[in-house]
C-alpha cells in the first residue's frame, strides 16, 4: 500500500487524466538528446562495463505532490527499452520526505543516462502541483477554483498544465487557438471594449468563449453589454472585486487575477469570484527536490 492510498487528497483516480504520449514523447526525446549532445555520457561509458545491471530508487526528497511521474520514467525506456518501471505513487499524491515514487531496474548506463531529464522533468512538474495543492488548500472551503495561464516553459506546456491538474487546479486556455481573451493590447488597439468584442464576435464561431481583461468597472460594464462569456478582473483589490462581483450578480463568469498567493487566496475567493489566475504556478513555482539512488543489480 502506498501513502496515495491513505492520502484524502490524492488525486490519483480516474478523473485525473494524462495528457496522450504523443503530446510529450517529443519532449521527453528532445531532452534526451539536448543532454547526449554529440558524442554521448563519456563519464558513464568510461566508467560502467556495458552488460552491468543496477536497481535503484525515485525518491522525493521533500514533501509534495506528485506530477508527471509516467512521462519523467518515460525518458529512462526511451533510452533504452530494457529499463523495468514500477510506479509506487500515482500522480495527484501527496507524498512525505523520503517517499519512494518508482522502482528502477536495467542496464546501468541507461539509469545514468537518462537520470538528470528524469529528475529536471520530475522535479519540475512535481514543484508546479505541489505549489497548486497549496493554493487549493487555501481555498478549501470556498467554491472559487484554482486556474493556471499561459506562462508556461515554452515546449512544456502540455506537462505543466497537466501538473496543475494533478494539484487540483484547472486548466486556462492552452493556447491562442481555443478561446478569446481581449486583453488591455487589444483594447487599446480596437479602441473600446464594444469594438474588440463586436470584431470577434464576426470572426469566430459560436463554439468559442469570448472573455475581456477589465480594469475597471465602467470597462466591465461595457464587457456585459457587449455579451461575453467571461471577465478577467484584472489586479483589483478586494473592495474592487465585491463590487464587481455585485455588478455581474452571476451573469458571466468572474476571474481574478494579479498577485494572489496562498496568503491571500482565501480573502479574494471570499469575494465571490468563481476563478482565481495565478501565473506563478507554471512560470516560478519551485521544483521539487527528487533524486534516484542506484545500486548494483
Amino acid at each position: 500500500m502506498t501513502d496515495a492510498d491513505h492520502d484524502p487528497g490524492a488525486l490519483g483516480h480516474e478523473a485525473l487524466v494524462a495528457p496522450h504520449p504523443l503530446l510529450w514523447e517529443p519532449l521527453v526525446r528532445a531532452a534526451l538528446l539536448e543532454d547526449l549532445g554529440r558524442a554521448g555520457d563519456l563519464t558513464s561509458d568510461a566508467i560502467v562495463p556495458t552488460a552491468l545491471l543496477a536497481r535503484g530508487r525515485v525518491v522525493a526528497r521533500q514533501g509534495g505532490c506528485v506530477a508527471g511521474l509516467g512521462p519523467a520514467t518515460r525518458a529512462l525506456t526511451l533510452f533504452d527499452p530494457r529499463v523495468e518501471v514500477e510506479a509506487q505513487v500515482q500522480d495527484g499524491a501527496t507524498v512525505g520526505a523520503g517517499t519512494t515514487l518508482a522502482l528502477v531496474r536495467g542496464p546501468a548506463r541507461a539509469l545514468l543516462g537518462a537520470e538528470r531529464t528524469l529528475l529536471n522533468l520530475l522535479g519540475r512538474l512535481c514543484g508546479i502541483a505541489s505549489a497548486t495543492r497549496s493554493v487549493v488548500e487555501a481555498l478549501r472551503g470556498t467554491q472559487a477554483q484554482v486556474v493556471c495561464t499561459r506562462k508556461t516553459t515554452p515546449g512544456l506546456r502540455v506537462l505543466e498544465k497537466y501538473a496543475v491538474r494533478a494539484g487540483g487546479g484547472a486548466n486556462h486556455r492552452f493556447g491562442l487557438d481555443d478561446a478569446v481573451l481581449i486583453k488591455d493590447n487589444h483594447l487599446a488597439l480596437a479602441g473600446s471594449v464594444g469594438e474588440a468584442v463586436s470584431r470577434v464576435r464576426r470572426h469566430v464561431g459560436h463554439m468559442v468563449k469570448v472573455e475581456v481583461e477589465v480594469e475597471s468597472l465602467a470597462q466591465l460594464e461595457a464587457a456585459l453589454a457587449a455579451g461575453v462569456d467571461a471577465v478577467l478582473l484584472d489586479n483589483m483589490n478586494l473592495e474592487q472585486l465585491r463590487r464587481a462581483t455585485s455588478v455581474v450578480a452571476g451573469r458571466v463568469l468572474t476571474e481574478a487575477s494579479g498577485g494572489i498567493r496562498p496568503d491571500n487566496a482565501a480573502a479574494i475567493a471570499a469575494t465571490g469570484v468563481d476563478l482565481l489566475s495565478i501565473g506563478w504556478l507554471t512560470h516560478s513555482a519551485p521544483s521539487l527536490d527528487v533524486a534516484l539512488d542506484l545500486e548494483l543489480g
